[in-house]
């Protein structure tokens, strides 16, 4: 199973035409591809139908882009997290803003996720739902307001105080919590920007699954990572 090292690329693909099927292992193999080139981790968070293939396939860390916080039994239409990491996942997001659960869940789902060795990123709007969900000792934050998300404004720099709080509060309650962030990211100067905030990874979509050439965007975005990490 590809490992997950800092700082990191995750790329959502959503359900986008463009990242879905066929076209999905495409871009996995694109994301392989540029981690190859640069050494930068770069990990794809297909859809769940998707995973299996791509895990098999692709060395990438991959990623599912939700879980219940269930076990075996009779729960007819969830995600079982156990089912995920069969199908070869190594983590899940878990409450996107566009897959929103309640903190009760989010505990429980990071809880299941430690149980069975799945990597758990969870997606906080600000700062106070960051420091909140660090109690729930998941393995990142990835810090990403809603407003911003597909829009091409990066909130590393509309809201660069977003980031810097976010960092501030989940660390004085988990110094251990890896920190990311997402919204509106489109070009390696967004990127460095984040980096440069104190962020350890990116979480994207829309910058590189919408993109004219997915391998450029994601080579820039690598580049860019790894001169501002020195």
């Amino acid at each position: 199973m590809p490992e997950v090292k800092l700082p990191i690329i995750l790329v959502n693909f959503k359900a986008y035409a463009e990242a879905t099927g066929e076209n999905a292992i495409r871009l996995a193999e694109v994301a392989e591809g540029v981690s190859m080139e640069t050494g930068v981790c770069i990990g794809v968070a297909p859809q769940f139908v998707d995973i299996p293939i791509i895990a098999r396939k692709i060395d990438v860390p991959v990623f599912a882009q939700h879980m219940d916080p269930i076990g075996y039994g009779s729960y007819t239409g969830y995600v079982l997290p156990e089912s995920i990491k069969y199908a070869g996942a190594v983590g899940s997001l878990l409450n996107h803003s566009e897959r929103k659960i309640s903190l009760s869940d989010i505990s429980a789902a990071v809880t299941r996720a430690r149980e069975i060795n799945l990597i758990s990123i969870v997606c906080s709007e600000s700062a106070v739902a960051g420091a909140i969900i660090a109690t729930f000792k998941p393995d990142m934050i990835a810090i990403e307001p809603p407003e911003l998300i597909g829009t091409g404004i990066s909130v590393s720099k509309a809201k660069p105080e977003v980031i810097t709080a976010t960092i501030r509060a989940v660390k004085r309650v988990n110094p251990e919590v890896t920190v990311l962030c997402g919204a509106g990211i489109t070009d390696g100067s967004d990127v460095a920007a984040a980096i440069k905030l104190g962020v350890e990874g990116i979480l994207v979509s829309t910058g590189v699954v919408k993109a004219k050439d997915p391998y450029k965007i994601m080579l820039e975005f690598a580049e860019a990572m790894l001169k501002a990490v020195g």
